[in-house]
């Protein structure tokens, strides 16, 4: 087998030694290669993930974080891939259906799950990378328009109304002013007017066609009245000064407060900018990404839909190409390997007890004549201090008593019989 055959075996987590058939060769080693393709896409997609939740600031160890990730699932798919379902049952049995149990499908099950999980969090940034530029299109859209109902209200609608107030009672001060301001003025418009009727009127050209301007006289009158509405104008001016002195305090207020609340609203859109320019995280951007699927499917929703497929597919093709070639020569090889080492180890095991049964009624037997072996001996010393005892007896009387006799008849005869056993 070529090297480079090998080791794409390897990386499907296969042993070479059992792949015989070109199928297998080809079928594993399409395993290692998506298994490779897979490594680099969970390393992409790791990456593009610990951006998203560090809010797109581009952090350096975002491929320290990638490269584990990969390592991890396609840990996981060599651990699937290389994992061959045995059946130890009926271990002598030569019939090829007894190789390999049933397949389950919860492993399958669970590496799919696995592989939604992945698709979402891993598949789902890499999109949003693909269609950044529409994304911040979207979401610039969509910045500029809470901008604008944000400085309509909230904090800084009343801001504004309250400034508005502020403004209306400084108008109305000044409209105050103004209007007394405005009538002293028309009365020195009508005392200039009356002054230039007397003058003509004593020309000779006013009302009483003759010259001068006598005392009591019309032309006297007009200058009275003339001067009356000086004087009416002064007092008026005067007032709107007084009147300027008594707004003064309340008008410094209201333009410390106009200040303040300029500076706050001011500050408050500078924040309401800020917080809305940097709601661009990853929710926001996969909100946005769903807008752009939603309104223009064809254009956008096709290519993600297909996109997200084609990742899909690939984190499921190895076990995929697992799942269907269940039963292949290399699985079985495998099988009969396996179960060929088993029976051994079982037939091993089971002589293994037959050696130690064996033993153990041997070493019970040894133990059961040694204790039956100390038995008579503690027999026969019985039976030999009984006689000793007796002779003893018969020495120190000095007679030999029908007792005596026959307490050594019967210590000779428990002694031969503890000789005999």
């Amino acid at each position: 087998m070529p090297k480079r055959g090998a080791v794409l075996l390897r990386i499907a987590n296969v042993n070479p030694d059992s792949v015989g058939t070109h199928s297998d060769r080809v079928l594993y080693g399409a395993v290692g290669i998506f298994i490779l393709l897979y490594f680099g896409y969970a390393t992409a997609g790791g990456a593009a993930f610990v951006d998203a939740s560090a809010n797109y600031a581009h952090p350096w160890w975002q491929w320290l974080v990638g490269p584990l990730v990969g390592i991890g699932v396609v840990a996981f798919d060599r651990a699937v891939v290389g994992r061959v379902s045995v059946s130890f049952e009926r271990l002598d049995s030569a019939d090829s259906r007894h190789l390999l149990r049933r397949p389950t499908v919860g492993l399958y099950l669970g590496r799919l799950g696995l592989a939604l999980l992945f698709a979402a969090l891993i598949t789902e940034p890499l999109m949003l990378a693909r269609y950044r530029g529409e994304i911040d299109a979207r979401l610039n859209e969509v910045h500029n328009r809470q901008i604008a109902v944000a400085d309509t209200g909230g904090a800084i609608g009343a801001y504004d109304a309250r400034l508005r107030r502020l403004q209306a009672e400084t108008a109305d001060d000044d409209g105050s002013v103004a209007a007394l301001g405005g009538r002293a003025a028309q009365k020195r418009r009508d005392a200039r007017t009356l002054y230039r009727q007397a003058i003509s009127d004593s020309a000779g050209d006013g009302v009483t066609r003759k010259a001068g301007c006598p005392a009591g006289g019309y032309c006297d009158r007009l200058v009275q009245r003339s001067r009356s509405l000086d004087d009416q104008a002064a007092a008026l001016d005067a007032q709107a000064a007084e009147l300027q002195d008594t707004q003064r305090t309340a008008r410094t207020a209201r333009d410390a407060e106009a200040a303040a609340l300029t500076g706050a609203i001011s500050r408050q859109r500078l924040a309401n900018a800020e917080a809305i320019t940097a709601d661009a995280g990853f929710g926001a951007r996969t909100k946005a990404m769903w807008y752009l699927v939603s309104s223009d499917f064809w254009g956008v929703g096709v290519f993600y839909a297909g996109i997200a497929l084609l990742l899909v597919a690939l984190d499921c093709a190895a076990v995929g190409l697992k799942f269907v070639s269940y039963g292949n020569a290399y699985e079985r090889t495998e099988a009969r390997i396996a179960r060929r080492r088993e029976h051994a180890a079982a037939i091993a095991h089971q002589r293994e007890i037959h050696d130690a049964r064996i033993l153990g009624e041997a070493a019970t037997r040894v133990v059961a004549d040694g204790i039956a072996a100390a038995t008579r001996d503690e027999q026969v010393a019985r039976a030999a201090a009984d006689r000793a005892r007796a002779q003893l007896h018969a020495a120190v009387t000095g007679t030999a008593t029908p007792e005596t006799a026959r307490a050594l008849a019967a210590a000779d005869v428990r002694a031969g019989q503890a000789v005999r056993a």
